[in-house]
């Protein structure tokens, strides 16, 4: 393993971002006119639209576009750049973050550092439950589903037996938020439209969907008479809503249920697909463990008022990271919590007195069940049916990064609501097995990038070094 330690080439004020997600990005643009100089840390190249990452599970859309390479979209902000790598360590006293790719570690020292790393997939202290029920926080894990999805398709038409193909032709989706609600709906759409003529052994629009949640009512966070709604419609186009419904199990052929009565019960699935429940980023435990901040449930860090960490005014933390006032973990708090971070430091650079405590304004939240379908609350107003898909779907291409990546959304769209095509089929083995065949390989195993003598000759010189001696070569 090698160490290096980014270069500093400028006395300007030195901020880091770590994560490229809403409140990471739109953080750094907002320091855009700044008189600072930005370093995003990601373990990503791409900046994840993922209120849109069920469409590229069911392929209504390629991962390029709801993934923009975050490069691309700071290309022209000249006072930020973009370091790949897994941020590993944050040290508070020396005011440095260890990023690490493959078998390289960067350190990388700050002057102000904004904390956006988001937040994983929960799986309520049964992490195991993963291995056959993915999650849905990556392009990873959209790409996984969707060869999970239509594998299911392809491997019913092969089966000999009504049992294996009732099991193959059973997904089911765990959790009855937004992400739960839309995914079974897609599911539904796919398997009743776009798969009907395309199978001769089997009857696609007989697949059984199934969404599960221990709660009593569906999109809990929008209300009753909203989630009723919801869960009449998903009623209406197959999808079987159970709900006081907790999952005890889960193995390849199935999953255990325990029902509010007590009773046991097993559901046989071959697809499952876990919507429930979130984890902030392991770097929350770091900060709370150096500066003595309360950690919640999820992981969460108690932050001040000005979402910067109890004892150190140059940290911020913002989004699915941070809690404060019970704000939910939605895009919209971390968008909001990023600008107004970016405008308390651009405050202190400029000698001026703070804005007050952060603020979360809700813009409403929106959930889609099929197309031309979707249910809306946006502040006292409640939207459903078509007016409320009408809605989503154009605030949805009004966050989608770039020209270029709304037009090509936009023409998806048409093909598969408009018509009943998926332009997005193409799914593989890898995809699929991929991230179980790398666990199997045991924590033991770490990816490396070969070497040759003449790089080992100076591990501690710097980037810049390094690569004005490159350009002397050329």
């Amino acid at each position: 393993m090698t160490s290096q330690q980014v270069p500093t080439t400028t006395s300007r004020h030195r901020v880091v971002v770590i994560g490229s997600g809403f409140g990471g990005l739109f953080g750094t643009q907002a320091l855009k006119r700044a008189d600072v100089d930005i370093t995003l840390i990601a373990k990503t190249t791409h900046h994840l639209f993922q209120p849109l990452l069920y469409q590229v599970a069911t392929g209504i859309l390629s991962e390029g576009e709801i993934a923009p390479a975050t490069r691309e979209v700071l290309a022209r902000q000249r006072n930020a750049r973009v370091l790949l790598g897994n941020v590993t360590k944050i040290d508070l006293t020396a005011k440095t973050v260890t990023s690490r790719v493959l078998d390289r570690d960067t350190v990388t020292p700050y002057d102000t550092l904004l904390v956006a790393a988001g937040a994983g997939q929960s799986y309520f202290g049964n992490d195991h439950f993963a291995q056959f029920a993915p999650g849905m926080k990556s392009i990873d894990d959209a790409l996984e589903l969707r060869g999970r999805i239509f594998g299911s398709f392809e491997w019913a038409e092969l089966a000999s037996t009504p049992k294996e193909i009732e099991r193959l032709m059973t997904f089911v989706v765990v959790g009855a938020g937004p992400t739960g609600v839309e995914m079974a709906g897609q599911i539904a759409e796919l398997s009743r439209r776009t798969l009907r003529k395309d199978f001769r052994n089997i009857d696609t629009s007989r697949a059984r969907i199934v969404l599960l949640d221990a709660a009593p009512t569906v999109l809990a966070a929008f209300g009753d008479q909203l989630g009723a709604k919801a869960a009449k419609r998903l009623a209406e186009i197959g999808v079987e809503v159970q709900l006081g419904a907790k999952v005890t199990g889960v193995d390849a052929t199935g999953i255990d249920v325990e029902d509010a009565d007590g009773t046991q019960r097993r559901i046989e699935s071959v697809c499952k697909v876990w919507a429930a429940g979130v984890q902030a980023s392991e770097l929350g435990a770091q900060l709370a463990e150096q500066s003595g901040a309360q950690l919640d449930r999820a992981g969460r860090i108690a932050v001040n008022d000005d979402l910067t960490l109890p004892g150190h005014p140059e940290v911020f933390v913002v989004g699915d990271m941070a809690s404060l006032k019970g704000y939910p973990g939605v895009a919209q708090v971390a968008i909001q919590g990023s600008r107004y971070a970016a405008d308390q430091l651009k405050r202190r650079l400029a000698g001026k007195e703070p804005k007050g405590p952060f603020e979360y304004h809700d813009k409403g939240s929106m959930a889609t069940i099929s197309r031309f379908s979707a249910v809306a609350s946006i502040g006292n107003l409640r939207f459903t049916g078509f007016v409320a898909w009408v809605l989503w779907l154009a605030v949805h291409l009004v966050y989608i990064i770039g020209f270029k990546h709304r037009l090509t959304t936009l023409l998806h769209w048409a093909v598969s609501f408009l018509g009943r095509g998926r332009s997005e089929r193409t799914v593989t083995e890898q995809q699929v097995f991929a991230r179980t065949a790398i666990e199997q390989l045991g924590s033991g195993y770490a990816p490396s990038l070969p070497r040759v003598a003449a790089d080992k000759k100076s591990p501690t010189q710097s980037v810049a070094q390094a690569r004005e001696e490159g350009s002397r070569i050329l």
